[in-house]
């Protein structure tokens, strides 16, 4: 490859980094073009992508978008996404499925670097759709007991005017 060629990757991975909320080393040693394929596939359904490149451009371009880099050894998968722990779910249940295949290495969330213990605290958390509905169904909760509790309230209310016309009705006028 010539410099050329290098630079145009460089730029390449910047754009993609300056979009990226999170960023995760992998090592895919030991993973065929099959299993690949497959992380590929599934990182992509998820809005993630995967770039494997020498560790001196990926080290390059993550000092060129204005992170802090982490210094890279043995061969090296570049996972670039916004969501980090859509991206961190994905790689975690990929690698229960073939023999903890990517290794997570460490990586970059919000331009604060993380290590591999983290991003697997970062796959068991819920999603951000996950949170939102159970955000939802708390807020829901306390708002169905106040209506319940309206609703009580208001039938005790028309239970006591309609005792109260009864009563008024049976006594003789006078």
């Amino acid at each position: 490859m010539n410099r050329t060629e290098k630079q145009e990757i460089v730029d390449d991975l910047k754009k993609q980094l300056e979009g990226a909320n999170v960023l995760y080393y992998t090592d895919f040693t030991g993973l065929n073009v099959k299993g690949m394929t497959e992380l590929r596939r599934r990182l992509r359904r998820a809005g993630v992508s995967y770039v494997v490149l020498k560790n001196t451009l990926a080290a390059r371009a993550v000092s060129d978008a204005g992170l802090t880099g982490t210094r890279l050894r043995g061969p090296t998968g570049v996972v670039i996404g916004k969501d980090a722990i859509t991206a961190a779910k994905v790689l975690t249940e990929f690698a229960k499925e073939n023999e903890q295949k990517p290794g997570v290495k460490g990586g970059l969330l919000a331009g604060r670097p993380i290590d591999a213990a983290q991003v697997k605290r970062l796959a068991s958390m819920p999603t951000r759709e996950q949170m939102l509905a159970d955000l939802g169904a708390g807020l829901q909760s306390p708002l169905a007991a106040f209506v319940g509790a309206l609703s009580g309230l208001l039938s005790m209310f028309v239970g006591g005017l309609t005792a109260l016309r009864a009563d008024r009705e049976a006594s003789p006028k006078g």
